[in-house]
């Protein structure tokens, strides 16, 4: 069975609500890594995972433990372009789908207006945080955990055939 991978680090909490709730309802396992503590209410399908603190070090886990079918739960582009290349799906916490065809145009805009930042010029950031972004979320949530529950076998190209 697929897992939802979170990047709790940088997560909003109305996400994390939407996540916890979408995990024990649909019975699969959702882990929030970070490397602090996150606190979720208890539940069979939710658990953290504590990594140690550095550059990336959560993101990192995250992608060694991914596997193809995953979803993983980030605003880090560049972890959602690894979880893309080990065959995960991706999409951001506003929720807006990563795909294979939109991951590297989304990289080198990161990466241009990083370099325009560091000149000095300042872009002023996302938009607030609000319903428009947060039902959106929960739209490609749901779609996901509909897709990996009518075909579970298939998520991580396991073979839907019995054996004969």
């Amino acid at each position: 069975m697929p897992r939802i991978w979170v990047d709790a680090d940088a997560c909003p909490g109305v996400v994390r609500e939407i996540i916890v709730r979408a995990a024990n309802r649909t019975r699969v396992e959702a882990v929030f890594v970070a490397n602090q503590q996150v606190r979720l209410p208890p539940g069979p399908f939710t658990r953290s995972m504590q990594v140690p603190g550095g550059f990336d070090v959560a993101d990192q886990a995250i992608v060694d433990a991914a596997e193809p079918g995953d979803l993983v739960v980030t605003a880090d582009i560049p972890l959602a372009a690894d979880a893309i290349a080990k065959g995960a799906e991706a999409v951001n916490p506003r929720g807006e789908p990563y795909s294979p065809d939109t991951i590297r145009q989304k990289l080198n805009l990161r990466d241009f207006m990083d370099t325009m930042r560091s000149s000095g010029v300042q872009s002023g950031g996302p938009s607030p945080y609000g319903q428009k972004e947060r039902q959106a979320f929960a739209n490609v949530l749901d779609r996901y955990l509909a897709r990996v529950k009518a075909a579970p076998g298939v998520a991580r190209g396991e073979d839907e055939s019995p054996p004969e």
